[in-house]
């Protein structure tokens, strides 16, 4: 019987292997989002900390800020130059004074640039 040598055949395709790995991770690694984005805050309802994600598709002055059911400032998260990417901050429920804030229904609303939105989310106590 014939034997068959598979020890090229085997390290042929590993190398495929290897360099498509690494050229995809290489490419995700570089890739920027496509729209500026505001994500829902996870978890929602929380207590006593939520994240807020966003996306920027372009390097721009961010402002994350947090009002109240009245359209009071209650906390400014974020109020920055920031770099084009996939980005999220913590709020644990305080305003800008340190105080914990009641439970209740707030809204916070990102400027970036041209780009604005406002979501809500609730805070259970």
């Amino acid at each position: 019987a014939d034997s068959v040598d598979y020890t090229d055949a085997f390290f042929n395709s590993m190398d495929d292997c290897i360099e498509t790995c690494v050229l995809v991770s290489n490419d995700e690694s570089k890739q920027l989002p496509t729209a500026f984005n505001l994500y829902n805050n996870y978890p929602n309802p929380f207590n006593p900390t939520t994240q807020i994600r966003y996306d920027l598709p372009e390097d721009a002055r961010v402002s994350i800020t947090i009002y109240d059911l009245m359209g009071r400032s209650i906390k400014s998260l974020v109020r920055s130059n920031q770099t084009a990417g996939y980005h999220s901050v913590r709020w644990d429920g305080t305003s800008d004074m340190g105080k914990g804030v009641s439970a209740g229904l707030y809204f916070y609303t990102i400027v970036a640039g041209e780009f604005r939105q406002t979501k809500k989310m609730l805070l259970l106590k």
